[in-house]
């Protein structure tokens, strides 16, 4: 592995690092367990909080999924409760969010202590199968093994005892999280359906949704993490059919995804150069429905 290509990945950027609660972080774990364990007593997701929880998130709290970087996050979680990080959050007073927010608060940790980490966007095969539902998960180096692990911080003890998960959640298989590049090059070769690839509880799916999450790994690749339901670019529209030029542009992105330190310096020249994919001063924030500022 290139050593600059670790370093990339083990250095804070714009939307990770931890800012004024840095000093948080100090004293907390350094191995990758013991991080996932604090980030699931930090944060509970939203859509599944009043089943798997019991809690029902008030109204007046709801807009904490839209919190884009590591520091509003910590400043929403100490405002709850601003007791030490490692101390377990009862679940009303854990910060509402998504996968999105388990996954950037473990990157954030990992790359202070110097962990290469990324997110990654793409399905999970766990959630509803036979379905992929959207999904974001951490991609970490295991320095022991000399390569890219997965782990899925979302998955607590409730959400593995409802899912019935039993495989390793620091050490996906690749068959079971997806990242987005790997759906969209199996869904053209016909190889999976591409409307099983979507978010079911909102009947979104299909090879243009597949397409949406290409441009948003490629962003975070490139160390840009957004919110998942973040637009700009080449991101096809709902149902969009999309013509052979489109096709072959988003096959060549996903090469570039699912192998990203084999072209490591296409994929950063890309982003940096082709305005489909490189991220603008704002976006589309399609559940808000709204163009939003990126402050970062």
């Amino acid at each position: 592995m290139d050593r600059d290509i670790l370093s990339f990945y083990a250095r804070p950027t714009a939307t990770v690092p931890a800012g004024r609660h840095a000093q948080s972080f100090v004293g907390l774990p350094d191995d990758v367990g013991g991080l996932v364990r604090i980030v699931q007593h930090l944060v509970v997701y939203d859509v599944a909080a009043a089943d798997l929880y019991g809690f029902d998130v008030p109204p007046h709290r709801a807009d904490e999924i839209h919190l884009r970087s590591t520091e509003e996050k910590l400043d929403a979680v100490l405002a709850l409760d601003d007791r030490p990080l490692a101390v377990a959050r009862p679940v009303p007073q854990r910060l509402v969010g998504r996968c999105h927010h388990y996954v950037l608060l473990l990157v954030s940790l990992l790359r202070s202590r110097g962990v290469p980490a990324r997110a990654r966007c793409g399905f999970g095969a766990y959630f509803n199968p036979p379905h992929f539902e959207d999904h974001w998960v951490c991609e970490y180096w295991n320095a022991a093994e000399e390569r890219w692990a997965l782990a899925d911080p979302q998955l607590d003890e409730v959400w593995r005892a409802t899912l019935g998960v039993d495989h390793d959640i620091l050490d996906m298989p690749r068959d079971q999280f997806l990242v987005a590049g790997d759906a969209w090059i199996q869904c053209r070769r016909q190889e999976q359906d591409p409307d099983r690839f979507g978010v079911g509880f909102v009947d979104l799916h299909g090879l243009w949704y597949v397409a949406g999450n290409v441009v948003r790994d490629l962003a975070a690749l490139n160390r840009v993490e957004l919110l998942p339901w973040d637009a700009w670019g080449a991101q096809p529209q709902p149902d969009q059919w999309l013509d052979d030029d489109q096709l072959a542009f988003f096959d060549r992105l996903a090469a570039l995804g699912r192998d990203p330190d084999s072209s490591f310096a296409e994929l950063r020249e890309l982003f940096d150069t082709d305005d489909r994919v490189r991220v603008p001063g704002q976006v589309f924030n399609s559940l808000r429905e709204r163009p939003e500022p990126l402050r970062y």
